[in-house]
């Protein structure tokens, strides 16, 4: 065979292995059409109650001397700890997060500052217990603490305990059930209003559980409501047969 023989041989079969990919492209395209499919979503809620709550106080005292103002604030971390074992709570309930020490006299604004005031000490003390009932209540009798003499910091510090839901594994796996269940039931729906049939499961997204307050309430901080609502929901796509 000539070398130009060759040329057009070659040219031919490239040709035929070209239109025979191509043809065989068309068909894969033409079968992933000739799927029906329906995308459903399912939902499972449950309303729970928090099992943890966090209560983060923080007081404080002033004084002329970094000494007077020190006695001033063991006598009030004394009387939160005594009304906080009042009311139910052990030492290791409470954790002393922090104390800062404040010189007015070393600021910017040092001429306006009354000598009786001259050291200011805060104090952070954080109560954590499981027993969310007692916290929430010892919160709203914050008023016999002020009886004590004990000066709140006027800061969201100070906003009040927030409650947390950590048992989600122990519902995870009946929810995921019960969504799942729900989405097919939508799919069935949906498959028998058109004439057909729910197959196979093409694929399944899981989605984001949330915790979420158990009521909305605008402008209100949501963790510091003790019941929660934990919301699962599952995204499904069936397969559609005749």
């Amino acid at each position: 065979m000539s070398s130009l023989s060759r040329v057009i041989a070659g040219g031919l079969v490239g040709l035929g292995v070209a239109v025979g990919g191509l043809l065989a492209g068309q068909s894969l395209v033409e079968s992933r059409l000739g799927y029906r499919v329906v995308t459903v979503k399912g939902l499972s809620e449950r309303e729970v109650k928090a099992n943890l709550g966090f209560w983060p106080i923080r007081f404080v005292t002033t004084g002329p001397t970094l000494e007077a103002a020190r006695a001033k604030l063991e006598t009030s971390e004394l009387a939160v700890k005594t009304f906080l074992t009042g009311n139910g709570f052990t030492a290791a309930d409470m954790q002393v997060q922090n104390i800062q020490v404040e010189d007015r006299l070393a600021g910017y604004n040092a001429q306006g500052t009354p000598e009786d005031s001259r050291f200011v000490l805060t104090e952070d003390m954080l109560v954590r217990s499981a027993e969310v009932d007692k916290l929430q209540n010892s919160a709203r009798m914050i008023g016999d603490l002020l009886k004590s003499g004990v000066v709140f910091s006027a800061d969201a510090y100070n906003a009040g305990p927030s409650f947390v839901f950590t048992q989600v594994n122990d519902l995870k796996g009946e929810m995921l059930t019960e969504a799942t269940k729900r989405a097919k039931e939508a799919a069935e729906k949906f498959a028998a209003e058109s004439g057909a049939k729910v197959g196979d499961i093409q694929s399944a997204n899981q989605g984001v559980i949330e915790i979420t307050p158990a009521i909305e309430i605008p402008n209100d901080r949501p963790e510091k409501q003790v019941t929660k609502k934990v919301r699962v929901v599952t995204t499904i796509t069936y397969f559609l047969k005749d």
